[in-house]
């Protein structure tokens, strides 16, 4: 193995009823615990959405009402999701700008405290467009030299995906081999929230990305504007999002 893990690292998929954060809900995850011993588990789980799947995304993964109806929704499965990933660190396909925030939101909503500061994020794709600007079937023929079959599937994705990520960083000089350092690499951009809502200034404060507020520090317009935060927590953003408004308007006070 190539890379050089202090912790365990936690790659995962997720197969969707969509791709809208906010709204969209989960019908399939799969984790795959690597250990710094290189020892690994894996857990696949189907999930009721409790929505309709749109069919154009049941024909792109393969998951249809009839294969869910029965399954558990994601508030029984979550406890074991957070067991799986406490103390691990986070990888993915993709995974800083869709699935990271997608799972946020359902742990939020399952009533489970996520923390993005307790996680490294490191995302193969990423670290793929940086040096060969292609998808996850190019990526696994390129690297690891096989064609990835059932694509779409969770399972499928999640191995190729940590393949991918193990060769990436055999093969270049440059990328590192330890998840704090590779995490810096494959992030395109630093954000206070997930949906990249909250950005930060050069001196590190947060600002709105958004708005009519847009480039002043969230702090700054909430100790003005009480009531601007009040309209955030009421209208149509992702929980994560709300969740790290409130931590600044809280702080504000002081």
């Amino acid at each position: 193995m190539n890379l050089k893990l202090h912790k365990p690292l936690c790659i995962f998929d997720l197969e969707t009823t969509g791709t809208n954060i906010g709204k969209d809900r989960i019908v399939e995850i799969c984790i795959l615990k690597v250990n710094p011993d290189a020892s690994r588990e894996s857990k696949t789980w189907r999930v009721n959405p409790e929505m309709l799947i749109p069919k154009e995304c049941s024909e792109i993964h393969g998951i249809y009402d009839e294969d869910v109806k029965d399954a558990p929704t994601f508030k029984e499965i979550a406890p074991k999701v957070m067991e799986m990933i406490t103390g691990a660190d986070l990888g993915g396909f993709n995974s800083n700008r869709f699935d990271v925030p997608l799972l946020a939101e359902e742990l939020l909503r399952a009533e489970f405290d996520f923390d993005l500061n307790k996680f490294k994020l490191v995302d193969a794709q990423t670290i793929f467009f940086k040096k060969e600007p292609r998808n996850l079937g190019a990526a696994y023929q390129f690297y690891c030299g096989k064609t990835l079959e059932n694509a779409h599937s969770a399972e499928a994705d999640v191995m190729a995906t940590f393949e991918v990520l193990d060769a990436q960083v055999g093969k270049y000089d440059d990328v590192p081999n330890e998840i704090a350092e590779l995490s810096n690499f494959s992030s395109q951009n630093k954000f206070a929230d997930l949906a990249g809502m909250i950005h930060f200034n050069e001196n590190g404060q947060e600002i709105f990305a958004f708005g009519k507020y847009k480039g002043q520090t969230v702090k700054s317009v909430f100790q003005k504007d009480l009531g601007y935060y009040g309209w955030l927590q009421n209208a149509d953003f992702p929980l994560y999002t709300k969740k790290v408004f409130t931590k600044i308007q809280l702080s504000s006070k002081f």
